[in-house]
């Protein structure tokens, strides 16, 4: 996949091109099925997939706070367009002066003169231009007149029920279902971000743990303990995650996410880790005793390492120097 980081670095000769335009927050099934249907047209008639999408919402320029969270950073996004086979992304700066472009500038600037677009896909409520003035039947009459087809991809609906959207998957993860999004997504829902020393608790209680940075990439999902995966130096590695401010001790910051990998023990200060989820254990709870904590932690272990298909532990539970 050839990757423009706007539309200054597409070159001169692209295309012609067969294209797609949306946010593509999370690259969902819905996306996929869009992508995937552009790929067999754009091989049928000899053009360059291509998917146009933007570096931020427009919410987060034109109505700051407003705007949704996104489910994955433009670097994530990017990695999981990589693996749907498309020919080209490019990604739009959506700056202020963008956003005032009309219509008609939009298609000619855009879709002909840099992209030389011969079909265009799009939803059936795709807006496009300055205020959103620009209609399906805009871009249609548009492409009669510079010489590019517009072909209508209807949502994605399971089983006939609730349109595939970001905005369901983040309902899902805000309340923990990791697993259900997951489904929607093709893929598991994941958080990336920088290794930081903590406050090495989990390692006094013999379950150390890698500690995110507070910014992190990716939508988190709801307090609690999940089994998951975690990637750092090109590996995976089986792991029990804790998300939020562990109630049971004092000062630990909401939203904290803690990792704690099994039968592994490695030095990963500074080193970016993936981390993707599985499956809800539970809810953040306060003990009455770090015993207490400790008792419940054996059991999340044991369930996670059934729910990854990962043999019991071997060594012996308790503090670590």
């Amino acid at each position: 996949m050839k990757f423009y980081p706007s539309l200054g670095d597409v070159p001169a000769g692209f295309g012609p091109s067969a294209v797609t335009i949306g946010k593509f927050d999370g690259v969902h099934s819905g996306h996929r099925s869009v992508i995937a249907r552009l790929r067999q047209e754009a091989a049928a008639a000899g053009l360059v997939s291509t998917v146009l999408t933007f570096d931020r919402h427009p919410l987060a320029l034109l109505s700051p706070g407003s705007h949704p969270e996104s489910l994955t950073s433009n670097d994530q996004k990017r990695a999981v367009l990589e693996t749907t086979g498309i020919d080209a992304l490019v990604m739009i700066e959506f700056t202020y002066d963008f956003s005032l472009k009309e219509p008609e500038d939009f298609v000619t600037d855009v879709l002909v003169a840099a992209l030389h677009a011969k079909l265009v896909f799009v939803g059936p409520d795709f807006r496009f231009g300055h205020r959103g003035l620009g209609t399906v039947e805009l871009l249609k009459r548009l492409g009669h007149l510079h010489g590019f087809e517009v072909r209508m991809i209807e949502a994605v609906r399971p089983l006939g029920d609730r349109v595939i959207s970001s905005t369901w998957i983040r309902d899902l993860l805000a309340e923990g279902r990791v697993a259900e999004a997951a489904t929607l997504l093709e893929r598991q829902a994941s958080v990336r971000g920088i290794v930081v020393h903590g406050e090495r608790r989990g390692r006094e209680l013999g379950y150390p743990t890698a500690n995110l940075a507070r910014a992190v990439e990716g939508f988190v999902p709801a307090d609690g303990v999940y089994a998951a995966y975690a990637t750092v130096d090109g590996r995976t590695i089986p792991a029990a995650v804790s998300i939020g401010n562990n109630p049971t001790f004092v000062g630990v910051p909401d939203k904290q996410i803690e990792a704690h990998l099994l039968d592994e023990d490695l030095d990963l200060y500074g080193k970016t880790m993936e981390i993707a989820f599985v499956e809800y254990i539970r809810g953040m709870e306060k003990f009455a005793s770090v015993g207490e904590l400790v008792a419940q932690m054996t059991l999340d272990e044991a369930r996670v390492r059934e729910l990854l298909g990962v043999s019991a532990r071997t060594t012996p539970i308790g503090p670590r120097a």
